[in-house]
């Protein structure tokens, strides 16, 4: 179905989602606002790749599902992907609902918020207002932008008071579940000054499950001297349109890293845009790209530096086999003003297949001369002579091949400061070796 058809939903819809979590009349507002927006605004452009028709109509916007009272509830191969289940802070959605939450009375009693967008709004009005799609994505930023304000619902309000640090990950499941479906959360983390916390997101559909479409936003913002560190990892299905848009704000010291995993295998634009505010403020962002089948990938990464002694460093990584194929952007930009910055990013794409493709953009824009910043990109396919040299040892080509992708990956996986992050990325990666 084209993108240009006329947009298949109306106010009784959005008005439907905001009576349903019963939302301040100021989110309706600003739902009702984006809306009208939808039809007038272009749809993101995206670096040679072309999305005019990719599938984002076709979907049912809201279903509400039943509350779990325990994660055993859920199916094994789902949870697999939560972390220490008998302790763990998590957030459980399924399509447009949330069906679980825990976060302890230990991070509670120091004045961490951890719960669904809905309720942070009801609960915490002045704060939520304060960030919710201010600074970070816009609703009209596009079209995309817009269809995810009107219909979000769900999502995730997180925030850490000053100087406080929580030690262990808090986690997000977003499982997509049954035809059309559509799953649109809002995440919100807000650390304050001098505070420290982790958040892995997960975004899953279960083996078959040929979902529609997944349209989330990430909003970050880090105070002063706050340490955040943010993974999420998708692993949707060949049917789904799996589009996530990530946005941060890091102020002076601040540290933000971003972890991010697509191996989704349909149609995937991932976004990822960073601004360093604050003198001395850094970001790293390790991503990981593996497409199998027909994939196709947009994977952006850009970030700006407004202040001076900022840092940042992009690290991706691509494999493609059978016709996949993407697209890797990396974008560093060193505004005036911004002196003593450093700038660095590196994108490196390998093919398996004759039918493969794969692209690594880098992009430096420098508007300040006392600066430093550099880039490296390669794309190309297996090492014959690396190949040859395994299999001389007696193992197959096809297992040759999975250990040259893995070491190939590890480069960036391996530098991830979890084990259990690391464990469940290297899972789905075997996976979809195996298929």
């Amino acid at each position: 179905m084209s993108v240009e058809t006329c947009v298949l939903f109306d106010e009784s819809v959005v008005k439907g989602i905001a009576a349903k979590t019963q939302e301040p009349a100021w989110m309706l507002n600003a739902r009702l606002e984006a809306l009208k927006d939808i039809p007038n605004l272009p749809l993101p452009k995206l670096e040679r790749t072309n999305i005019d028709r990719w599938n984002f109509t076709n979907f049912t916007p809201f279903t509400e599902e039943a509350a779990i009272g325990s994660l055993t509830e859920l199916p094994e191969d789902v949870q697999e992907f939560i972390f220490d289940n008998e302790q763990a802070h998590v957030m459980v959605q399924k399509n447009g609902s949330v069906i679980f939450r825990r976060l302890g009375d230990d991070l509670a009693e120091q004045g961490v918020l951890f719960t669904d967008l809905a309720s942070a709004a009801r609960e915490n009005e002045a704060l939520v207002k304060k960030f919710f799609m201010t600074d970070g994505i816009k609703r009209d930023e596009h079209r995309l932008s817009a269809l995810h304000a009107a219909l979000n619902s769900g999502g995730v309000f997180l925030y850490v008071p000053r100087n406080v640090e929580v030690k262990v990950p808090i986690q997000g499941l977003f499982w997509l579940a049954g035809e059309k479906a559509a799953m649109m959360p809002h995440i919100i983390i807000v650390a304050e000054a001098n505070s420290r916390i982790d958040f892995v997101a997960n975004f899953i559909a279960r083996p078959g499950d040929e979902a529609a479409f997944n349209n989330s936003a990430i909003e970050v913002f880090v105070s002063d001297g706050a340490r955040v560190r943010v993974a999420t990892v998708s692993s949707l299905g060949k049917e789904t349109v799996d589009v996530i848009y990530r946005r941060s704000l890091v102020s002076r010291d601040g540290q933000l890293e971003w972890i991010v995993a697509d191996l989704s295998e349909g149609r995937v634009i991932s976004d990822n845009t960073t601004h360093l505010k604050g003198e001395g403020g850094t970001v790293n962002v390790k991503t990981v790209v593996l497409g199998t089948d027909e994939m196709r990938a947009n994977v952006t990464s850009s970030i700006h530096h407004w202040g001076r002694h900022t840092a940042s460093d992009i690290n991706a990584r691509s494999v493609m086999k059978d016709s996949a194929t993407s697209i890797l952007n990396s974008i560093t930009k060193i505004e005036k003003g911004a002196s003593k910055s450093d700038g660095q990013q590196s994108g490196k794409v390998l093919m398996l297949s004759p039918d493969a493709r794969g692209d690594a953009n880098p992009i430096l824009l420098i508007d300040e001369n006392d600066v430093t910043a550099g880039h490296a990109a390669s794309v190309g396919r297996i090492d014959p002579t690396q190949l040859y040299y395994l299999m001389s040892r007696g193992i197959s080509r096809r297992e040759a091949e999975k250990l040259i992708i893995r070491g190939f990956l590890d480069a960036v996986v391996s530098q991830i400061p979890s084990e259990s992050l690391q464990a469940s990325i290297h899972r789905l990666i075997e996976r979809k070796l195996q298929s």
